[in-house]
């Protein structure tokens, strides 16, 4: 059995499709059939009495119907009125009314009955009203005198018009005047005042009603209000205005909106809630609106109805109402009837089934006459709601109307009975492609027609069976829907349609396609005013589908503007403003599918600045100032920073005051007096600050007495004899009023002395003269201007001028507790000498000479400072081994007293510093000579110099360690019984009785020959000569070349003399290599004893200091030494330093002399 299913409710996209293929049931128009009303005109039809009115009336049938009207229920003769004309092959009547005709003529009933041999249909009762507009009537209106804090309504009463007006209110200037919770207007076009404020004041209250079918304004005279102030004002609990008394009903009908008010009087303004007794506001249709005194509930059910209760409420009090609505309903359809199509013999039914409150009655009619008196048909029974036909011929064939009315209103439609005897057509176009995305549902139609009722049954493929199973869904219209269309559901389908008449079938092809996806869709972006923002939109698709990519901006086209930059696959908004704020969506449309993608583009700037800023509360030492916020520009308002301007005193010049949080639109602000304010808001939010709103406007506060005394006041003398008061001068806003002057008073302390004053102009400073010499005063300063003083000031105690100590600090002693360190003591010095606030003490100290060199030099006296009280101090940093001296002096705010006696000290020796130098020369076979010089900073006496020594072999590995004291007269010394050819490694140090000081290093090479060491000292100036550089060249080839050889044969196990000397250096201009690793080996200059890696390498006649970095270029051998034999040989010093590699780029690459790199070879 083929499964057959109505539409599916869970698949809306199907809905229209399917409409559209039922509509294909119906008779073709080619074959007789019953009038069907198409078109017609509203049942409430108000027309433009200013133009012609057309009543529509259209239908089809077979043969075409012929049209006539009633008017008010008796036949209209449209031919006997010349302003009245039936469009031809319509019903639709046209009356001229723009050539004379009045619209009021023909009001009234109006209903179209289309008529053809099967049938009449009629259209419904369409009631003709012309819409009016009438004027306002004349009346005197007494302008309203209203006591500060009542109530007040201001009526508006508009003339009746139709349809009825929309009601606002304007000033003279076409401005609406602004509305809030305190004052807003009714349901009923009245302005309600909860309290009248002095700014109500006006005389232009004007309420205007709109016709908007007739597009013309009304205007009422204007209504004038004065508002007259009573202190204090009386606060009064809630009253309601509208609605009154307690209780009230309300009828609404089913679908409408429902409007519920209320508006209260009261003092604060009240504020209204709304409840529903026993059950909750609708979700999702209920809306507050005019500021929560209007409740709107749209979609009204019969579950809406209840009671519905406002409450009014203020700090004082609160006052309810309840609403009794009861919600009616007009008729509305459960199953309207439809055309039925018969074959002769067969039965059928119609059915009308209608709701509503109160219950419809239902009335049938046949040929537009009540069914009751119409002529009678063997083949129809009516039963209530339904007309059952059983065997019906072709005679059987009307239009018959159902008709379900109650008090609220009516519904009627028409149903035609058509029998015929038709053998099946399929409607549906032959061999029609289907072209489906895969995964969706796929829709084949076979649109048919047959009276009886053909059977449907469908085949794939040409010799395919019959369709039947779960995966297929057969509708009544004869679709077959595939509801989950796969690859393999590509292919032919046919569609037969049979019945007892005959037989036809119909093929149509279905290709299913590849999804359109996005599969990098465009993401939520946040950007600041004028950045750059892109969004992107990357699809995937059927390869032979083509698609065209849209990009849209809060759901319309982008906005046309060379900002936005639209890619393959990213839109790009350059230069982004606030209007670029919204959603955009990517869509992606094929002939098949279509897909979108959105996301949220966020604008955020600095606010704007807030306006409307007004000052209310106005008292002497406070006022509220209220503001608007200003846009945000999405991104919160975190605080509002005030500002005020002191016009008097500080014009121009804004100074801060205080914030509030951004949620806070008013503030209590605390004033002073004899300030001109004026206020600016500025609004904050993480992007930064707003511009400053415009000033608020002036407000000047009341002189008054000061309220505060000067701060910081002081009393210090500037000379022996003086005491200078000085204080921080109040600010202009501080002063209170005008004239403000200082009260300066003073008296010296602990002295039963009177109070002495003056008063001084608007200055910080006055001077007492004739004082002591540094005692304390007491002090005081007090403000005062025009209206009086300010309250008693504190005391302050000063002094007056301080005078240079009389005396020095006795008892100085000197502790000495190493060769660098000395502790001093002294005696502190009797407070009544030092005449002035004690500071410290200074002690100045100084080398006189040093105890192992009688020679004097310049004497630098260093200073140490010891603060407050202190009776000793330390001395760091002094040189051992010398004589010093030093005294201790009291210092004050003055300055310092006179200096103890001189008091003499002497450090002990301490270790000495290193040798000053350390030369090597004259390097034989077996001897060094070595010279230095005397440390720089013997620090005592000189007791010896200690020299240690060690030889270094191939391997960088370290002899062992000679020692030998020479005595501390020598200057040089000359080592003997050396080994020839041999590296040493040389430490150097002096000594005193203390211990021994830092040691200076130094290496050296004894050499081979005497001989060939005398003929390279003949021919070392050669050295420098460009002719000698070639020839060197040339050599240091040869020598890669032999190092090469000798490394290949050693390898081999073959022994040369030149492996002996492998830490000499090779060519200049070729890389030294070591044993191991390729390069040369070299020796740390270090106290440990230990290799070097980066040592330094000095002919036998060379300098180097200690000051001397190992890196210097004097570390470089320059040949200047070295001597040739006769043979050309050279047996002169080797010298050199190590290369660093390439990479590190950042030592001297200069390579020995080409003297010295000879001489591994020798």
């Amino acid at each position: 059995m083929m499964k057959k299913k109505s539409i599916p409710a869970s698949k809306p996209f199907l809905i229209l499709f399917l409409c559209q293929m039922i509509s294909a049931l119906d008779v073709p128009l080619d074959l007789s059939q019953p009038p069907t009303i198409t078109h017609q005109s509203p049942k409430d039809y108000i027309v433009d009495p200013r133009e012609n009115i057309v009543i529509q009336c259209e239908a089809k049938g077979k043969p075409p119907p012929s049209f006539s009207w009633t008017r008010n229920g008796t036949h209209f003769d449209i031919d006997k009125d010349a302003q009245v004309t039936m469009k031809p092959n319509s019903g639709t009547l046209v009356i001229n009314i723009m050539n004379g005709g009045k619209a009021e003529a023909y009001e009234g009933v109006y209903q179209c009955t289309a008529r053809n041999e099967r049938g009449a249909a009629i259209s419904n009762n369409i009631v003709i009203r012309p819409s009016r507009s009438p004027l306002w009537t004349k009346e005197k209106l007494e302008p309203h005198q209203v006591r500060e804090g009542d109530s007040l309504v201001l009526h508006c009463r508009p003339p009746v018009g139709l349809p009825p007006p929309i009601i606002f209110w304007m000033d003279n200037a076409f401005q609406r005047l602004p509305q809030s919770e305190r004052v807003s207007q009714g349901l009923n076009g009245d302005l309600y005042f909860s309290n009248v404020q002095p700014e109500d004041t006006r005389e232009d209250y004007i309420c205007y009603a709109r016709f908007n079918h007739t597009q013309t304004i009304q205007q009422k005279q204007p209504i004038s209000v004065k508002v007259f102030s009573s202190k204090p004002v009386t606060e009064r609990q809630p009253v309601l205005l509208t609605p009154t008394g307690s209780t009230s009903t309300k009828v609404e009908l089913r679908g409408n909106v429902l409007l519920l008010e209320c508006i209260a009087a009261g003092l604060p303004t009240p504020v209204i809630r709304w409840i529903k007794e026993g059950g909750e506001l609708p979700a999702n249709r209920t809306f507050f609106e005019n500021f929560k005194k209007t409740l709107k509930i749209i979609d009204v059910s019969e579950a809406d109805s209840g009671n519905y209760k406002c409450i009014a409420r203020n700090t004082l009090g609160s006052v309810h109402h309840v609403i009794s609505v009861t919600v009616k309903a007009a008729p509305y359809w459960i199953t309207a009837p439809r055309n039925l199509v018969l074959s002769p013999g067969e039965d059928g039914t119609l059915i009308c089934r209608a709701n509503g409150n109160p219950k419809p009655s239902i009335s049938w009619l046949a040929n537009g006459v009540p069914i009751a008196i119409a002529p009678e048909d063997p083949s129809r029974k009516v039963d209530g709601d339904t007309i059952i036909f059983s065997h019906v011929q072709e005679r059987s064939s009307a239009v018959y109307q159902c008709n379900a009315s109650n008090e609220y209103g009516y519904l009627l439609a028409n149903a035609f009975v058509n029998v015929l005897a038709e053998p099946p057509r399929i409607l549906t176009p032959a061999n029609k492609l289907y072209q489906v995305i895969a995964d969706s549902p796929a829709l084949l139609d076979c649109a048919y027609f047959g009276s009886p009722k053909p059977e449907i049954e469908w085949f794939k493929g040409v010799k395919g069976s019959i369709l039947r199973g779960n995966e297929y869904v057969f509708h009544d219209n004869g679709t077959l829907e595939i509801p989950v269309a796969q690859k393999d559901s590509t292919g032919t389908y046919t569609c037969v349609a049979r019945n007892e008449l005959g037989k036809i079938q119909n093929e149509v092809h279905l290709e299913i396609k590849d999804p359109t996806m996005i599969i990098k869709q465009p993401e939520y972006k946040v950007v600041q005013r004028y950045g750059q923002v892109s969004f992107e939109c990357i699809i995937k698709h059927d390869s032979t589908l083509l698609p065209t990519v849209i990009w849209l901006k809060d759901n319309d086209e982008l906005p046309d503007d060379e900002r936005f930059l639209v890619g393959k696959d990213n839109l790009t908004i350059m230069n982004v403003t606030d209007k670029d704020d919204g959603t955009y969506t990517c869509i992606v449309n094929t002939t098949l599918d279509s897909v979108s993608a959105s996301a949220v583009l966020t604008v955020v700037a600095r606010p704007n600045p807030p306006f409307d800023l007004e000052l209310t509360g106005q008292l002497e030492r406070s006022i509220e100032l209220s503001w608007i916020p200003g846009d945000e520009n999405n991104s919160p308002i975190t605080h509002f920073v005030i500002e005020y301007e002191d016009g008097l005193h500080e014009p121009g010049v804004w100074h801060y005051q205080t914030e509030v949080p951004g949620t806070q639109t008013t503030v209590q602000l605390k004033l002073s007096p004899y300030v001109n304010y004026s206020f600016r808001v500025v609004a904050v939010n993480k992007i930064g600050r707003s511009q400053p709103s415009e000033p608020s406007e002036q407000y000047l506060t009341k002189s008054a007495s000061p309220d505060e005394n000067p701060a910081n006041v002081q009393g210090i003398g500037s000379e022996p004899d003086n005491l200078v008061i000085t204080w921080e001068s109040l600010k202009g806003f501080q002063s209170n009023g005008p004239g403000l002057q200082y009260k300066v008073s003073w008296r010296q302390k602990d002295v039963d002395d009177e109070w002495t004053s003056v008063i001084v102009a608007n200055v910080s400073k006055y001077i007492v003269s004739g004082t002591p010499t540094f005692v304390p005063y007491e002090i005081k300063v007090q403000a005062l201007n025009d209206l009086g003083y300010a309250p008693e000031p504190s005391e302050v105690i000063g002094h007056s001028g301080e005078d240079l100590p009389m005396v020095a600090p006795g008892n100085v002693q000197v502790h000495v507790i190493n060769s660098t360190l000395a502790k001093v003591h002294w005696d502190p010095v009797p407070l009544k000498t030092v005449r002035g606030h004690l500071q410290g003490y200074k002690v100045y100290y100084w080398k006189v000479q040093s105890l192992s060199r009688r020679s004097r030099r310049h004497v630098e006296k260093k200073i140490l400072t010891f603060r407050g009280n202190k009776t000793f101090g330390m001395l760091p940093g002094l040189e051992p081994y010398s004589s010093y001296k030093l005294n201790v002096r009291v210092v004050n705010g003055k300055g310092e007293g006179p200096a103890s006696p001189d008091k003499v000290f002497k450090t002990p020796e301490g270790v000495p510093s290193s040798p000053s130098y350390l030369k090597i020369t004259n390097p034989t076979l077996d001897s060094l000579t070595l010279e230095w010089g005397s440390p720089t900073h013997p620090n005592g006496v000189l007791t010896s110099y200690i020299l240690k020594f060690q030889p270094i072999n191939n391997t960088h590995e370290l002899g062992p360690l000679v020692e030998i004291r020479i005595p501390a007269n020598e200057s040089s010394l000359i080592l003997k019984n050396l080994n020839y050819s041999t590296r040493y490694k040389f430490y150097f140090n002096a000594q005193t009785s203390v211990g021994s000081g830092s040691q200076i290093t130094e290496e050296a090479v004894t050499i081979m020959d005497e001989g060939k060491m005398a003929m390279a000292s003949r021919q070392v100036d050669i050295a420098t000569q460009g002719w000698f550089i070639g020839l060197m060249c040339a050599v240091a080839l040869l020598i890669l070349i032999l190092l090469i050889v000798c490394f290949i044969r050693r390898n081999k196990g073959g022994k040369y003399p030149v492996k002996e000397k492998e830490d000499a250096h090779a060519d200049p201009e070729i890389q030294p290599m070591k044993e191991d690793d390729g390069t040369f080996g070299e020796y740390s200059d270090a106290e440990d004893h230990k290799p070097l890696k980066k040592g330094s390498r000095t002919p036998s006649d060379r300098t180097v200091k200690k000051e001397d970095s190992d890196d210097s270029l004097v570390d470089y051998g320059e040949g200047v030494n070295g001597q040739f034999n006769e043979d050309g040989s050279f047996i002169g010093q080797y010298s050199g330093k190590k290369e660093k590699e390439p990479a590190e780029g950042n030592e001297s690459s200069e390579a020995p002399s080409p003297v010295n790199a000879m001489n591994s070879f020798v």
